[in-house]
């Protein structure tokens, strides 16, 4: 899953064959039809869960890690600028570029992006409930920065920058600044 997450991501969902994953995976072709009967869309659809899991685990250790909502969305900025710097602004999104394609068409892929985006905010939410958030708020805020985050990538993709990720980063953080002490 990680050779098809990281080709969606960089290539895009369209431009992503089937003998490229096979290639960037090493797998053997049959094995990846044996796991994947459905084709591409299936392969997709695993890919944006396998990718946002990674994307929930990391928001999960940096809410640990992190005294407040701010300080995480603060501290998931600062890793995916690294990211981002690392893969010469080749990377973006975990699950956008396959999204930005494939959804609504595939109601599997769109499924699998929705369950994907609710879990990020989730965890960004409980994090801010902590800092004296109302719940509706809280969903509110997370989807915010999540909307805010996955811009500023695409905009650091195009600046070759990670300046418009720590922009973001800074301007979220005021956003979130805790109502009462954790």
């Amino acid at each position: 899953m990680r050779a098809a997450a990281t080709l969606f991501r960089r290539h895009g969902f369209a431009a992503t064959g089937v003998n490229e994953i096979v290639a960037e995976s090493g797998a053997p072709k049959g094995s990846l039809y044996h796991y994947f009967p459905e084709g591409k869309d299936q392969i997709a659809e695993a890919a944006v869960r396998f990718a946002g899991a990674g994307t929930v685990a990391t928001l999960e250790q940096l809410a640990r890690e992190t005294s407040s909502g701010a300080a995480l969305v603060q501290a998931y900025c600062k890793l995916v600028a690294e990211w981002m710097a690392k893969s010469g602004f080749r990377d973006g999104s975990p699950i956008a570029t396959t999204l930005l394609e494939a959804a609504p068409g595939s109601e599997k892929i769109t499924a699998a992006g929705r369950e994907v985006f609710d879990n990020w905010r989730d965890v960004i939410a409980r994090k801010l409930r902590d800092d004296g958030f109302g719940k509706v708020e809280a969903n509110r805020l997370a989807l915010l920065s999540i909307a805010a985050i996955d811009g500023a990538l695409i905009l650091a993709r195009v600046q070759g920058s990670s300046a418009p990720i720590d922009d973001v980063a800074r301007a979220l953080a005021m956003s979130l600044r805790p109502r009462r002490a954790s």
